[in-house]
């Protein structure tokens, strides 16, 4: 929707069907789509799978996941289109101006992005590019509350301190008691009104596509 918005015409592509897709969507697994077309387009935008490189893959039932960014880095450098590449903090995505990679970094914070009831969307994702982009503003984290829209659930972020005893060996620190908020929260808080909570979870607010696709445009 932020490469729409910023002028693109989109066509998406997913091995899984994604019937809420709001443009044109081809079903086909993507890196092989991009092997048969992507000289085609003018731009390309990938999202590897996150799962390897989030603080979940440590869970003791945590299942393994591939790392797909070392394929698709080499796919898109070989294509020698105009690309952005995005993931979750952790993913070893490049930065070296100096062989003309170039790396960033947005938050929700840095778009005002929020929920209805003002708690704010702390969400870092990276992007590397292969084009050089204008910086981007700084977050700016307050003390509201923080929407974390991810799994199943829509909860406060922060962590919930409870004493429990009267001398600082007693203290313990636990995480209940969050306050938790509604799929429409979330919706509100992504600038997405278009999908279920098991996409949202996963999906990126177009905010960030439409500030990096403006300037995509202009480089391209």
């Amino acid at each position: 929707m932020g490469y729409h918005r910023a002028g693109f015409d989109v066509i998406g592509v997913d091995i899984k069907p994604q019937p809420r897709y709001p443009f044109d969507f081809v079903n086909y697994e993507a890196l092989a789509f991009a092997q048969a077309h992507g000289h085609e387009f003018d731009a390309i935008h990938a999202s590897p799978p996150c799962q390897a490189h989030t603080p979940l893959r440590k869970m003791w039932n945590a299942k393994r996941h591939e790392d797909l960014i070392p394929q698709t880095r080499e796919l898109l450098n070989r294509l020698g289109r105009s690309f952005v590449m995005e993931n979750v903090p952790g993913a070893k995505l490049e930065c070296l101006p100096i062989f003309g990679v170039y790396r960033l970094m947005l938050c929700g914070t840095m778009f005002d992005l929020r929920t209805e009831c003002g708690a704010e969307l702390q969400r870092h994702r990276f992007f590397e590019m292969n084009w050089p982009h204008r910086l981007a503003p700084s977050c700016r984290h307050g003390q509201s509350g923080v929407v974390g829209v991810y799994g199943d659930h829509v909860q406060d972020r922060r962590r919930v301190v409870t004493v429990t005893g009267s001398t600082p060996q007693q203290n313990v620190v636990r995480n209940r008691g969050r306050k938790t908020y509604s799929i429409e929260d979330a919706k509100t808080a992504m600038g997405i009104d278009w999908m279920t909570m098991a996409t949202l979870s996963q999906a990126i607010p177009p905010a960030y596509t439409e500030f990096i696709g403006k300037q995509l445009i202009e480089a391209i």
